[in-house]
């Protein structure tokens, strides 16, 4: 199937509802974590109802912990507030088949309050702040982002009863760049890549990874947006289609000491009429745009590293020789840095290689371009390129260690408040919080081990 084949109008939706083709629709908010969480609606009940008047949903759904607990500290939503309800607009833009679900499309919201006005702390409207931003200067965001992921063998429910111990990884050694250990996976990887493509998605590539079990599916870029919402529809999918086959799947950044699940966030700018804009005469082929733009990454990673990292266990990535980063430095094609720089002319671009798989896209990217527009409104000059292993540089500035280096460093960013404004800044400073008092109150199996007979 071509991959613009699985999108759909709002005509060719009612057509295949007539038709019987289409029973169900899936409206979907995404969350603070980047999951999707929203509605099965009946198809006739969606085009009859939901078209013409949205849909609503329960506030605390960008006020709750990851386990879905209700928490204290959000302004937007509490139990003082009464838990209302807010609007989910629907975006048809984003409207498609869901292959892996018989019968079913599916598109995203966006989130408005019952007046009309839109959820600023929404993850999706988040990033749009920030590409609106950008259109002031003429300029529009294309990014695309690579996942990893670790295969097992057991299924999601005996990994719960398991404690998520134990599991038995698809691979049982490194398959990186092997044919023969995405092989032994390929009805799985061709499902999910067939799935998304029938959802419109453009997929490229599959190649195994370091860590027993690990695959990585790469998809086209794209504009900013519809990246981040064919992300968040991917990483949902490629779950359910791994449930239908017997097998689990996780993306969380680091499940064992091997190596973690990256999500390296590529990005470049054009102008609005298309033009790429980042190449340039200037030293390393760059324009002075580029310039501003990677300096501006530069000057902002450790303030804004909790929108790359958003918790505890991201943190765990960070370790020398391990192909994640510590050391916030930019270097061509190198991959020690924490900013790779690749492609030349029209295909050059910033890799930011800090999020893991567990990154909330919208968030991440958002930070990427205000990073940037740190760097093109102030004309911040570039520092030269790091040669040779920035993990030898500790001397430099370093990737924040933990969630709790990376919320404060956010808490007394200025640039994070000029960007994103106190109401944003201060809802995910509130999550971090709960994260921390969730993680510093739990016992883990390692202080059990340690401690039960021996201390």
């Amino acid at each position: 199937m071509r991959h613009g084949d699985g999108l759909l109008s709002l005509g060719r939706l009612r057509e295949l509802v007539e038709a019987g083709e289409i029973d169900t629709v899936l409206l979907a908010l995404v969350d603070m974590q980047g999951r999707l969480q929203g509605k099965r609606c009946g198809a006739e009940y969606f085009l009859n109802e939901v078209v013409p008047h949205a849909a609503e949903a329960c506030n605390y759904l960008l006020a709750v912990d990851v386990e879905m607990n209700t928490v204290d500290g959000y302004r937007m939503s509490s139990w003082e507030r009464g838990y209302g309800d807010f609007v989910l607009r629907p975006d048809f833009a984003t409207l498609r088949r869901v292959p892996w679900h018989d019968g079913t499309a599916l598109l995203l919201a966006d989130i408005e309050w019952l007046d009309g006005t839109p959820v600023v702390a929404s993850p999706r409207q988040v990033l749009r702040r920030q590409l609106d931003r950008l259109a002031e200067r003429g300029l529009a965001a294309y990014v695309g982002t690579e996942l990893e992921f670790i295969v097992f063998e057991d299924t999601y429910e005996d990994a719960w009863r398991r404690g998520y111990r134990e599991l038995t990884p698809a691979n049982q050694y490194n398959v990186d760049y092997s044919m023969l250990g995405t092989g032994r996976l390929e009805p799985l990887l061709r499902d999910i890549r067939n799935g998304m493509a029938g959802a419109g998605m453009y997929v490229e590539s599959a190649k195994g990874e370091c860590n027993p079990g690990q695959h990585e599916i790469a998809f086209r870029y794209a504009e900013a947006l519809t990246t981040c919402d064919n992300h968040s529809i991917y990483k949902t999918g490629a779950k359910e289609i791994a449930a239908a086959h017997g097998k689990s799947l996780t993306f969380m950044a680091k499940y064992n000491e091997r190596e973690g699940n990256s999500c390296h966030i590529h990005i470049s700018l054009r102008g609005t009429d298309g033009t790429p804009v980042l190449a340039g005469d200037g030293a390393h082929g760059f324009s002075p745009l580029m310039d501003h733009f990677l300096a501006g990454q530069l000057a902002a990673t450790r303030e804004l590293t909790y929108f790359f990292a958003p918790n505890v266990n991201s943190y765990k990535r960070f370790v020398a020789g391990s192909f994640a980063p510590t050391t916030v430095a930019w270097g061509p094609d190198n991959r020690t840095c924490a900013l790779r720089v690749v492609g030349h002319g029209d295909s050059l671009r910033v890799e930011n290689r800090i999020p893991g798989g567990d990154v909330n896209p919208y968030l991440a990217v958002a930070a990427l371009i205000a990073a940037g527009l740190h760097g093109i409104e102030n004309e911040l000059p570039l520092e030269p390129p790091l040669a040779g292993n920035a993990y030898e540089h500790t001397d430099r500035a370093q990737v924040p260690a933990t969630l709790r280096d990376a919320a404060a460093l956010l808490a007394e960013s200025k640039l994070a408040r000029a960007a994103f404004g106190d109401e944003v800044v201060d809802h995910y400073l509130n999550n971090a919080r709960v994260e921390l008092a969730a993680y510093d109150a739990a016992v883990t199996d390692w202080e059990k081990v340690r401690g039960f007979e021996r201390l």
